[in-house]
C-alpha cells in the first residue's frame, strides 16, 4: 500500500539532526504570534464564542470585532510593558478597516507576516490564478499600511493551503511560512523554485482551539503556557527549539483572559537572560545564516 505523498520535506528525527545554538548561545526562541482579522457581516466564514456550527450572527461580529476595538489595545500596553517585541498575522483588508492598528505595529516595530486578505474566506478553495491573486493583494495591502514593506513571512488563513501554495509563496518572495506544525524546529521546504523555511506555529498553544473551540478555561490555557515553557525550557539544553504562544485580541484580549496572560508572561520573562525573544521573520533570518547542512532540508 503506497499513502499520499507531498514531497516537501524528509523525515529527519529530532534525534539525529546537527546542533546548533540561536544568538549569544541561547536554546531556546520565543515568540508572541498574534493574528488580527476582520471579517464580512453575516457573510462568509468567522468563529462564534458559544457554538461551532452557528451562522454568521450581528452578535459573533461584534464579538469577534471587540478585538479589533478594545482587546489589541489591551493587549499592546501588555507587550510594550513587558518589553517584548511581537510579530502580528495580518489579514490586509483590516488595516484598510482599522489603519491605527498598523500605525501602533510600524510605532512598536514589530514584525508584520501576511494572514490573506479576510477571516471571512479561505485560501484552498481557490484555483492557482485566484489563490496568486489572493496572495499579491494581501502582500500589497499590507506593505501599503507598513511603509512599502513587504511581508516576508506567511501564516494562511484558518493555515490552509492548496498543493501549489507554498510554490506560489515562494515565487511572491515569502521567506517562511508557518501552516506546517510539524516541528518545534525551523525547517526548509522543497518548492518548485528553491526552498522555503518552515517555522515553528503552534496550533495546541492557541487561545483559537483552546478557548473557543475546545472550550477550555483561561486559567487551563495559562496552565498550558507554563507547562509548556517550562518542559521547553528544559527540553532546549539538548536541542534548540522554538516556542510559540499564539494569540487572537478577540479572544485573548476579554480582561479575565488577558490578566491569565500577564501572569504568564511573567513566569516567562523571569527567566529573559536564558531566552531569545524575538519574532518569527528573526528567526527565518538566522537559520538563513546557518551553513547549509545544519537545518533539515538545507
Amino acid at each position: 500500500m503506497q499513502l499520499p505523498k507531498h514531497d516537501r520535506y524528509d523525515y529527519v528525527p529530532l534525534s539525529r539532526r546537527p546542533d546548533y545554538a540561536w544568538p549569544d548561545g541561547k536554546r531556546l526562541a520565543v515568540c508572541f504570534c498574534n493574528n488580527i482579522e476582520t471579517f464580512g457581516f453575516l457573510s462568509g466564514l468567522g468563529s462564534d464564542s458559544a457554538s461551532l456550527t452557528a451562522p454568521q450572527t450581528t452578535r459573533n461580529y461584534a464579538w469577534r470585532d471587540y478585538g479589533n476595538r478594545v482587546g489589541q489595545w489591551y493587549l499592546f500596553d501588555l507587550l510594550d510593558e513587558m518589553q517584548v517585541p511581537a510579530s502580528h498575522n495580518l489579514n490586509s483588508l483590516l488595516l484598510d478597516e482599522c489603519p491605527e492598528i498598523g500605525e501602533r505595529i510600524r510605532a512598536r516595530g514589530d514584525e508584520a507576516v501576511g494572514h490573506g486578505r479576510t477571516n471571512a474566506e479561505r485560501q484552498d478553495v481557490l484555483d492557482e490564478a485566484g489563490e496568486r491573486q489572493l496572495i499579491e493583494d494581501t502582500s500589497a495591502g499590507i506593505a501599503r499600511h507598513m511603509g512599502g514593506v513587504r511581508p516576508t513571512g506567511w501564516l494562511g488563513p484558518y493555515l490552509a493551503q492548496t498543493p501549489v501554495t507554498l510554490d506560489l509563496l515562494k515565487e511572491a518572495g515569502y521567506d517562511y511560512v508557518m501552516d506546517w506544525p510539524a516541528d518545534d524546529q525551523p525547517f526548509w521546504m522543497r518548492t518548485r523554485s528553491g526552498p522555503i523555511l518552515s517555522v515553528p506555529y503552534s496550533i495546541e498553544l492557541n487561545d483559537s482551539p483552546a478557548l473557543v473551540f475546545r472550550q477550555q478555561a483561561a486559567r487551563d490555557f495559562e496552565d498550558m503556557i507554563v507547562d509548556q515553557f517550562d518542559e521547553m525550557l528544559l527540553q532546549s539544553a539538548k536541542w534548540p527549539l522554538v516556542f510559540t504562544v499564539v494569540l487572537h485580541p478577540f479572544i485573548i484580549g476579554q480582561p479575565f483572559r488577558l490578566r491569565g496572560l500577564r501572569r504568564a508572561m511573567e513566569r516567562i520573562l523571569a527567566k529573559r537572560d536564558q531566552l531569545w525573544v524575538t519574532t518569527p521573520g528573526e528567526i527565518a533570518k538566522y537559520c538563513a545564516s546557518l551553513p547549509a547542512g545544519v537545518v533539515p532540508g538545507s
